[in-house]
């Protein structure tokens, strides 16, 4: 890859940056992109998975408390400091290597009432700080696939005891991820079978959303209203999580079933 340079290594996987066409991307790793901003739109989320992520905001548009496992090149963080002001959000990663690329090659904010970063290990963090967040991203890879400790099944649960009634855990899949069908039924179990499937715009990602104690059907109509709305204001495509969330999930005529068919 034209431009690919190893900047810093150590213990953890290598971290590592490139930049073609405009477009600066961050490695961990390997040659797979784990974050990327174009040059020219930095506040921008450039990566399908990382708009994917934000269809949360189809069923919590405001939440108050946000959590990330796994900061990669901070594009989120950075997205959610700027275009959601009533939003904290606390990002966890445990290499502190990835929160020094991000902040010296990807423009990540500055830390303050809003933002907050804590190098830690995601496993121990998440226990330890139940009913904590509105919002659970888990974004977490290590040389290119899922973490092992971030998928198993008591972490799951963890993750639903993390979140306050009527949260959301939206977790990033590769689409390739040989073992998808067990992690995914591990989300499933942990939060009684409320998941819904979304594929990221370009398929290379399969996004998750598992809902704490959500309601077991949410109309079409209402969906689509918001989907609207958002898109006029974030200028991301929730026309088109929508149209996905209905293609890949149970549905009825008038509604969306929060529920795996």
């Amino acid at each position: 890859m034209r431009g690919f340079k190893r900047w810093i290594a150590g213990r953890h996987s290598s971290v590592e940056v490139s930049e073609k066409r405009g477009v600066r991307a961050l490695h961990l790793g390997g040659y797979a992109i784990q974050s990327a901003i174009r040059l020219s739109r930095p506040d921008a989320l450039e990566l399908h998975y990382t708009r994917a992520m934000m269809s949360f905001m189809l069923f919590e548009p405001a939440p108050r408390d946000v959590l990330m496992i796994g900061l990669g090149g901070g594009s989120i963080a950075r997205f959610v400091h700027a275009r959601l002001p009533m939003t904290c959000m606390t990002v966890v990663e445990i290499n502190p290597r990835v929160l020094a690329a991000a902040r010296s090659h990807f423009g990540l904010p500055e830390e303050d009432a809003r933002l907050r970063i804590e190098i830690a290990d995601g496993a121990a963090y998440v226990p330890a700080h139940p009913a904590s967040a509105d919002v659970l991203l888990l974004d977490a890879f290590e040389d290119g696939v899922s973490v092992k400790s971030l998928a198993t099944q008591a972490f799951y649960d963890a993750c639903r005891k993390a979140l306050r009634p009527g949260g959301i855990l939206v977790v990033n899949f590769i689409a390739s991820e040989r073992k998808f069908g067990t992690y995914l039924g591990r989300i499933e179990q942990a939060f009684d079978d409320q998941v819904l499937l979304l594929p990221a715009g370009d398929r290379v990602n399969n996004i998750i959303l598992a809902f704490e104690g959500g309601p077991e059907r949410v109309p079409i109509a209402g969906l689509n209203a918001t989907a609207e709305a958002l898109k006029r204001e974030f200028d991301l495509p929730f026309d088109r999580f929508v149209a996905d969330l209905l293609r890949f999930n149970a549905r009825t005529a008038g509604h969306l079933r929060l529920e795996r068919p």
